[in-house]
């Protein structure tokens, strides 16, 4: 009954809550004052030793951050950061590359005995790799697919492209490449151009990251030095070789190069081939750091001077069947885009056709059938090793115990399996072109053009063995350095480079060699550079369609020479000098760009230089605040054009202005009278329809 009572009540209800308080507050003075009173006191002194700890730690990171400005600039720690970052990246592709490639040799030869079985696993190995690779690449990013060189050539030509340098396209790009690279010497493919575009990603987001650190003008300095920095380092980590690695990326990479990028290139390209090689030694493949390729060749008399002819001559050989090879892929890179069929599938079945395309491939290699004939058990680094070897292979007294020079004499003559090795891996080179997966093609020129330096080195010795005793003084030929030049000569060639000269030296140590590899690359180059015919890289940007000027001149050298008075597009938002705020309102809300024109009045037209957008911005704020009746003119300054543009300059002529100078800007005036702006996204736009017309 009295809880009846007491429940409608609600004073009753406070009054018993009252007295708990009182008697709970009396019991409080009543226990220990050491633990009660002392808890709002430890929590004050934690707050107090939290806030200490993170004042102290920002102070230190502060002082860390001063100490090493004081040794280098910040962007310095981001070009040692992504060498070392790419090679840590090119080590974890050779291991896992590696390991599968040694599960698939255990497999094959556990199953010695059965050579149906024996075909299958040949076989299917690599046609379910491809295919994986190249669906994963088509479901998760399918940007993630080819060279991925054409596309960093065109973002360094100051095109931007950001679908090309995500997070998903880095870790699409990375499992894409494994796989593909793990299918052998089958598919025939390496991993250059798309640990160039890894390079690039990486180089990406350090340049945020240096742009979040750096403060004022130093921020698009960093940012653009270090997308050029990271296409060099990417070729210095997969081969350990730092010269050649931005030799490279000046040659192939960049239409324009500075001076300025020279040195940090370098530093980050050498940061990248030593942890490169360190990791080489540490996973035990060498004792200490040595070349990539060891090689044994004499150096007591590494050759001949009237060689020198024959290395010319090897020169002229690799530059003629290089034509016939960039013919041949023009043809067909130009027969997928026609092609009705082709298309169809390479649209909606890219898994289907790459796993049809291993298959038939890796039935050809076969080592039970035509697969002996071409040493196709050897992987891409056994098949260079071997052919850069010092030792003849046609003379009587010739060692062939070693396992890869066992392959090349398992068909009976080592010179019969190196020209079918040419003629099927020429035909074959080119189709796998046509796969969309992610693949480098750069290390396969390096193989073809050591095969054919070595058919001329072994044709060239066994004419001197055979030449009795007039031929005594040549009995010393060495086939392996006749490898050599072909590999630097026939990729040279083919990538209109000489840089494959340095980095074949750099991968084999060979300085003896230095005269004949530089002959026969540069010869090979006039006779591919002749007829202004366009390089592979070049074919491949044609084909895409890519913003490339450089590349689109190669195959319509007239296009340079149209004037950018034909190619303008709407004509821009402009002010007048004495804008008040609803003209600057919608000016700054109908164009994005970031420097506005301004001229003398609407009807002439003539310019009087521009104004940037924030002081447009700042000018709105003011007039809504402060309710100003001042012109634009008025509040802050009109800033003059340093370079102005006539419509009779030639879009070649822009494209370098823009490349060189670095304005983002530029105006296209006739007598004073403004008709136009160009920024990158015009001239994107611009060069994107001249491609339309090829």
């Amino acid at each position: 009954m009295r809880r009846l009572d007491e429940a409608p009540g609600s004073q009753t209800v406070r009054q018993n809550s009252d007295l708990d308080e009182e008697n709970q507050s009396e019991t409080s003075h009543n226990t220990s004052p050491l633990i009660v009173p002392m808890k709002p006191c430890q929590q004050t002194r934690a707050n107090v030793k939290e806030v200490s700890l993170s004042v102290l730690s920002v102070v230190w990171l502060l002082k860390l951050r001063s100490g090493m400005e004081a040794v280098g600039g910040m962007e310095w720690y981001g070009y040692a950061a992504l060498g070392m970052l790419t090679a840590i990246l090119s080590f974890l592709i050779d291991l896992n590359v590696t390991k599968l490639q040694r599960a698939h040799q255990w497999l094959y030869m556990k199953l010695e005995g059965n050579s149906l079985l024996q075909f299958f696993c040949w076989t299917l190995y690599p046609t379910c790799l491809c295919a994986l690779a190249a669906s994963f690449s088509h479901n998760i990013c399918p940007f993630s697919t080819g060279s991925g060189i054409p596309e960093v050539r065109t973002m360094l030509a100051g095109i931007e492209m950001p679908l090309y340098l995500s997070l998903t396209n880095m870790f699409t790009k990375f499992l894409g490449v494994i796989c593909t690279l793990a299918a052998g010497s089958t598919v025939f493919l390496g991993k250059v151009g798309p640990f160039v575009h890894l390079s690039t990603m990486i180089g990406a987001y350090l340049r945020n990251l240096c742009c979040l650190v750096n403060d004022g003008d130093d921020k698009d300095r960093v940012g653009g030095e270090m997308q050029v920095v990271a296409a060099a380092v990417g070729v210095a980590s997969c081969f350990g070789a730092p010269i050649s690695g931005v030799l490279f990326s000046v040659e192939v990479m960049c239409s324009h190069f500075a001076l300025r990028h020279y040195c940090p290139c370098f530093f980050s390209a050498a940061c990248g081939a030593l942890m490169f090689r360190l990791f080489s030694v540490l996973s035990g493949n060498g004792e200490t750091l040595q070349a990539l390729f060891t090689t044994n060749f004499p150096t007591t008399l590494p050759f001949r001077p009237l060689e020198i002819l024959l290395f010319a001559l090897l020169g002229l050989l690799s530059g003629a069947v290089s034509c016939v090879f960039l013919f041949c892929h023009r043809w067909i890179l130009c027969f997928t885009k026609t092609n009705s069929v082709f298309i169809k599938m390479m649209t909606a079945e890219k898994g289907l056709y790459s796993g049809m395309v291993a298959f038939i491939l890796a039935c050809l290699t076969f080592p039970e059938s035509a697969g002996q004939y071409m040493a196709s058990k050897l992987t891409m680094k056994q098949l260079l090793t071997s052919l850069l070897d010092s030792s003849q292979w046609t003379a009587p007294s010739h060692n062939a115990s070693v396992q890869p020079l066992i392959e090349w004499s398992s068909s009976g003559s080592p010179v019969l399996s190196l020209v079918v090795f040419l003629l099927m891996k020429m035909w074959m080179f080119i189709l796998v072109c046509t796969l969309p997966l992610p693949a480098g093609y750069f290390m396969q020129m390096f193989v073809y053009g050591a095969a054919l330096g070595r058919l001329l080195g072994e044709g060239v010795a066994y004419v001197s063995s055979a030449g009795g005793t007039s031929g005594r003084q040549w009995l010393s030929v060495n086939p392996g350095g006749y490898a050599l030049a072909g590999a630097a000569a026939f990729s040279g060639s083919m990538t209109h480079s000489v840089s494959p000269a340095l980095l074949a030296i750099e991968l084999t140590g060979q300085f003896s060699h230095v005269v004949p590899i530089l002959l026969a690359t540069l010869l090979a180059n006039a006779v591919a550079r002749s007829g202004h015919r366009p390089s592979f890289y070049d074919a491949l940007s044609i084909s895409k369609r890519l913003p490339h000027l450089p590349s689109l001149l190669k195959a319509c050298p007239s296009l340079g020479s149209k004037s950018v008075g034909q190619l303008l597009g709407v004509k821009s938002v402009q002010l007048q000098e004495a804008a008040g705020p609803e003209e600057v309102r919608h000016a700054v809300n109908t164009c994005i760009s970031t420097q506005i024109p301004v001229v003398d009045s609407h009807d002439l037209e003539i310019l009087l230089g521009f104004v940037h957008r924030s002081d447009l911005l700042m000018f709105l704020r003011c007039s809504k605040t402060e309710a100003l009746e001042e012109y634009m003119h008025e509040v802050f300054p009109i800033y003059p054009n340093s370079v102005l543009l006539s419509p009779h300059t030639t879009i070649l002529e822009v494209h370098s202005i823009l490349s060189v100078t670095g304005i983002q800007t530029l105006f296209v005036t006739d007598r004073g009278r403004l008709l136009g702006l160009i920024t990158w996204s015009e001239m994107k736009r611009i060069i994107e329809d001249l491609a339309k017309e090829i």
